[in-house]
């Protein structure tokens, strides 16, 4: 049986480039191989420090630490991503255990006040013997010193580091918590109606002919879509909003204490205002107002579209003999916005899913990519991976032939493995201290259904989505050409860090590239013209609630981290009523598995939406203009926001490539609002 179609049709050339990153360590190689790691970077830092401060300069100072950061950033993936996605639950816990020994490292090195003290020297002194990128770094490991305290007295930096490891290290078990969840829920037949004959025979019976569910996506989402059970559904969708929700509330209620902790011992009014200093929005007050404004725009369209559910459940309800409450549910958004697609757009999606096999997806992404972008991608033979299931490809540049870097494809769900979609980057790309380039290796992991025997793994519409937001961020990690690996990819403002990849999620909503990444799996007919202009036509569907919830996701983490202590269900409850209108379930806490907030994007959620004003701008002004598969606009693309990474700040990148300071006409078109003046 095939693992991966994906891997059998995609029609670009298979290459022979040796992988050399290592996935088969041992539980002691982990242990070790963290020593070692450590030891080595450890020794740049010792180098610099030691440095006479009259005697710093570009070579022995930023030049080294450039060295060691290239050096840890190359090695340390191999060691901590593997909890991630390893089929073996030993090897996921001894990467587990590298990531928190690591974890403290970070801490450590990112509070060497020798070292912050030579930087400061270095920047005293210097004058113009720098590139323009070496002065950003160098400014950038200054700043970041001072953001860590590194200019307040040893007493209270001992305060921050302690604080700080702590914080990696709940981070950490929160993450881990959520991928080795495994809860099932078993239901029967009857509970499960409405579900499709497809659906049912991918689930593992129970003895006595039940079906077990879990709580994983190709499981999840279809089942609260479909099923017309709503009791069936009210279960499925409080497990799901209780996953670890004891054990990671009490986590995340800590996690925002000590941030907060942190943040005052700095000098910040909360760890919001700490964290959005250096992103593009400044501070949290102008995040509040770019919400307050959104959500004004959206509530009328939510009501709206709140009444128009509430109609159809009480229809459904007169018609099914079920008793009609008056109220929207939790465990009813998701199944009455399926139906509004239907009703309003006679959207077919059982019909849809048949034009999206995995693998003519795959083929039809890569094309578009690879033409857009002027890359060619070609499969690694015999490649070493963690898994069967995982392809590793090879990019070159069209036109010259050289190749850019690596990326690997995990796209199906198992035991263990990280629940979400997401492009993690394992490599970082950067000048080497030979002078020689080290090219960047990227990873994309979903949890796509898995073909079985005489079923291939078909794709529901937003899940291609997913892909083409994904493979954006691993675009953007591997086409990276920045001298200094801590601007390498998506290395760049964290609301500025998903443009790129939505940016590209509008090609799924385009006829040429839906026609190019659709057939239908049994006879390979293209998509029927109506039924794609529906599919097109709904992308305003429900348009008003899917945003909503995104504020509400990005209030909650904005008042959770604008607080010394919180109650997170408690919070979370409040902003979903207030501005969803819909009760969250009683006795669930969503908060307990929202990932970001022990994944990077502590008060930082906002950014999704954020970054949706720019990415429309530069797909409407520029590609739905010039032509959406336009190569010369798709390599001004590639050249201007891709290959510079974090080099320069976004506003600059965003500017060079509109040649204008945007603007949010786009974004409000694009959801088929009208701009609110």
């Amino acid at each position: 049986m095939i693992k991966n179609n994906c891997a059998t049709h995609i029609t670009c050339k298979k290459s022979h480039v040796r992988n050399t990153l290592r996935w088969d360590l041992s539980p002691d190689e982990f242990r070790s191989q963290t020593e070692s790691l450590i030891t080595r970077v450890k020794k740049f830092y010792d180098n610099v420090g030691s440095l006479n401060l009259d005697d710093v300069s570009v070579e022995n100072t930023l030049e080294t630490l450039a060295e060691a950061k290239l050096e840890y950033a190359s090695s340390r993936h191999v060691l901590d991503f593997p909890q991630f996605v390893f089929p073996s639950k030993e090897i996921r816990s001894a990467s587990t255990e590298a990531d928190k020994t690591l974890a403290d490292f970070d801490v450590e090195i990112s509070m060497r006040e020798d070292v912050f003290k030579r930087l400061t020297a270095l920047q005293a002194k210097l004058q113009v013997d720098v590139s323009p990128e070496g002065k950003r770094f160098l400014d950038r490991l200054v700043t970041l010193g001072r953001r860590k305290g590194l200019h307040l007295s040893k007493e209270v930096q001992e305060q921050i580091k302690v604080t700080s490891k702590l914080i990696s290290e709940l981070c950490i078990e929160f993450n881990k918590n959520i991928n080795e969840d495994n809860t099932s829920l078993v239901f029967s037949e009857h509970e499960l109606g409405g579900l499709a004959d497809s659906y049912l025979s991918g689930l593992e019976r129970t003895a006595d002919g039940r079906y077990k569910v879990t709580l994983e996506y190709p499981h999840y989402y279809p089942l609260m879509k479909r099923c017309h059970n709503p009791e069936t559904r009210r279960k499925m969708e409080t497990a799901f909003h209780s996953r670890c929700k004891e054990v990671n509330s009490t986590i995340l209620e800590q996690l925002i204490q000590l941030r907060a902790k942190v943040s005052s011992l700095l000098g910040y009014s909360s760890h919001a205002n700490y964290v959005l200093e250096i992103n593009m929005a400044r501070n949290a007050c102008n995040v509040s107002d770019f919400l307050d404004t959104f959500y004004e725009t959206l509530k009328p369209i939510g009501i709206k579209e709140r009444k128009y559910i509430l109609a159809l459940k009480k229809r459904e309800c007169l018609m099914r003999g079920q008793h009609f409450d008056g109220i929207i549910n939790a465990w009813d958004l998701p199944y009455y916005m399926n139906q509004v697609e239907q009703c309003k757009f006679a959207v077919n999606k059982d019909k849809l899913i048949e034009y999206f096999p995995l693998h003519v997806v795959t083929e039809g992404l890569f094309s578009i990519y690879q033409e857009l972008l002027g890359l060619t991608f070609s499969e690694v033979e015999h490649a070493h991976v963690w898994h069967h299931d995982v392809k590793l490809y090879s990019a070159r540049d069209t036109d010259t032939g050289q190749e850019i870097g690596h990326f690997y494809l995990d796209l199906h769900p198992r035991e263990g493995k990280y629940g979400h979609a997401a492009c993690f980057g394992l490599q970082p790309g950067g000048r080497g201290p030979d002078g020689k380039r080290r090219l960047p290796v990227a990873a994309m992991v979903a949890n796509f259904t898995k073909p079985r025997k005489n079923w291939p793994s078909l794709l529901q519409h937003h899940e291609v989505e997913t892909y083409f937001h994904e493979f954006g961020h691993v675009m953007h990690e591997i086409c990276s050409k920045a001298t200094y690996s801590e601007f390498s990819g998506t290395l760049v403002e964290t609301d500025f860090v998903e443009v790129p990849s939505q940016m590209l999620e509008n090609w799924v909503w385009e006829k040429e590239p839906l026609r190019r990444m659709s057939r239908h799996y049994k006879d390979g007919s293209p998509i029927p013209e109506d039924l794609l202009d529906k599919l097109i036509a709904s992308r305003v569907a429900n348009t008003g609630l899917m945003n909503l919830r995104q504020v509400v996701l990005s209030k909650v983490d904005q008042t959770l981290h604008s607080s010394s202590f919180a109650d997170t269900a408690q919070v979370f409850t409040k902003h979903y009523q207030d501005i969803l209108g819909v009760p969250a379930t009683p006795d669930t806490n969503m908060t307990a598995s929202f990932s970001h907030l022990a994944g990077g994007y502590d008060g930082q959620y906002y950014s999704y939406l954020w970054s949706e004003v720019y990415s429309a701008d530069i797909f409407f002004s520029r590609f739905k203009n010039e032509g959406i598969m336009n190569p010369k606009v798709g390599k001004e693309y590639r050249k201007v926001i891709l290959e510079t990474g974090g080099s320069v700040d976004g506003m600059v990148m965003l500017k060079s490539f509109l040649g204008r300071t945007p603007n949010q006409d786009a974004f409000f078109q694009c959801k088929g609002l009208t701009k609110s003046h």
